[in-house]
């Protein structure tokens, strides 16, 4: 055996016989301090028993500081091989406490649930299912302005709510407000597709104005901030030299936003793109 490990058996063995002198002491004095409290007449009952309490506790403290005494080199040993293992553990699980982590800050915040349309980390989609480890979508897309299903089903680890920021596309009522980029050339006739662009949104929207303005209104009392208005508005926004877009806000139903976008496009496309004369067809002569 090598000399090593007979210095630490030797270093145990002795640490032990240590514990038991130290057992053995303090129950002799204990034994002793019992007996003079016990015979002593100067004492009341109630006085013995509380002093009998007293020493026992004493005694059981005493010798637990002097475990701690004789085995302290053992203990220090022992507490760095913990820290240790429980760094490497940290190390080891760290994604995997991040995963749980995730799942209490989405439980805790009621960040979204299923049903809900949210982007995150560039991955855009309704929640499909979520538990402690990872979330669901099925992917909306393609890219970010449109809002057709793919077919395909995204999951990502709940640890990404703590590295990327979460949007949750659909409000909490039944309409919200949206917005749609459409670019033009800058010419004289910009102010025209401006017109035309506010036109046909008012148009599409007319028939669920009064319920959106109710939406917002709830909205502003539940929420206590000044909502919106859901009347359709257009901001300019100049990319580059010749170019820019009209952004247009406006109200839609929460589960009706791609029908009403695609109404608003077709019905500006009519107004705004000549549509030259069909020429009739002349019938062919007979040879």
């Amino acid at each position: 055996m090598p000399n090593g490990w007979m210095n630490i058996d030797s270093l145990v063995v002795l640490d032990l016989l240590k514990s038991f002198i130290l057992l053995i002491t303090l129950l002799i004095t204990r034994t002793l301090v019992v007996r003079w409290i016990a015979r002593s007449p100067t004492l009341s009952i109630e006085a013995k028993r509380r002093w009998v309490v007293t020493t026992r506790n004493s005694i059981v403290f005493a010798f637990l500081v002097g475990l701690v005494s004789i085995w302290a080199h053992e203990l220090q040993a022992f507490a760095v091989s913990l820290v240790a293992l429980a760094a490497a553990l940290v190390l080891a699980t760290k994604e995997l406490l991040l995963c749980w982590s995730g799942a209490a800050l989405r439980v805790g915040g009621k960040i979204y649930a299923v049903g809900d349309r949210v982007q995150i980390a560039g991955h855009r989609g309704v929640v499909l299912d979520h538990d402690i480890f990872a979330t669901k979508l099925l992917e909306i897309g393609p890219g970010q302005s449109a809002h057709l299903y793919t077919g395909r089903v995204i999951t990502f680890p709940n640890s990404l709510l703590f590295t990327n920021a979460l949007v949750k596309e659909n409000p909490d009522q039944e309409y919200g407000l949206y917005t749609l980029a459409v670019p033009i050339k800058t010419d004289e006739t910009w102010n025209l597709a401006e017109q035309a662009l506010l036109k046909v949104a008012k148009t599409e929207c007319a028939p669920f104005m009064e319920e959106a303005a109710r939406q917002m209104k709830l909205l502003e009392q539940t929420n206590l901030l000044e909502a919106p208005s859901p009347e359709p508005r257009i901001t300019i926004q100049l990319l580059e030299a010749g170019k820019m877009q009209l952004v247009l806000r406006f109200p839609a139903p929460d589960r009706g936003r791609s029908r009403v976008e695609q109404a608003i496009l077709r019905r500006y496309l009519v107004e705004t793109i000549p549509h030259p004369a069909t020429e009739p067809i002349s019938p062919q002569s007979d040879t």
